[in-house]
């Protein structure tokens, strides 16, 4: 039985990226069926500018020296991984609607759906998260 594991991205900030990218590229290097769900300030993270720049949370700014010393790949490359990885990406068209978005504003590769397209995919995951 293939294991899935389902996560919902509703915040947009660095270290939420961090958070989402990293479960998601390990569970589906794992060999687990993965996708992500980008709702609200989630959106960001699939943003072709906004997940470049994604800020720094105010007073943690000594994290970026860390990040460097260890090697911790960019949000883009993340994502690059997650993609090449098989993750399935969903942009939430609710939210899209509501921001005047289009499909055209976020990165190649992903799908637009609404809540139920998440759930049914989610319906039989083993594991969910939210971040």
């Amino acid at each position: 039985m293939n294991k899935k594991v389902a996560i919902i991205a509703s915040n947009g900030g660095l270290f939420d990226a961090y958070k989402v990218f990293n479960i998601a590229t390990a569970a589906a290097a794992s060999d687990k069926e993965t996708a992500i769900f980008f709702t609200f300030e989630g959106l960001n993270l699939i943003h072709k500018e906004a997940y470049k720049q994604l800020p720094m949370p105010e007073g943690k700014e000594h994290f970026a020296e860390g990040f460097a010393k260890a090697n911790v790949p960019s949000i883009p490359e993340l994502v690059e991984m997650a993609k090449e990885l098989g993750v399935k990406f969903i942009g939430c068209q609710m939210t899209m609607d509501v921001m005047g978005l289009e499909k055209d504003d976020f990165i190649d590769g992903i799908e637009v759906g609404g809540a139920v397209t998440f759930l049914e995919f989610a319906k039989d995951a083993d594991v969910t998260l939210t971040f």
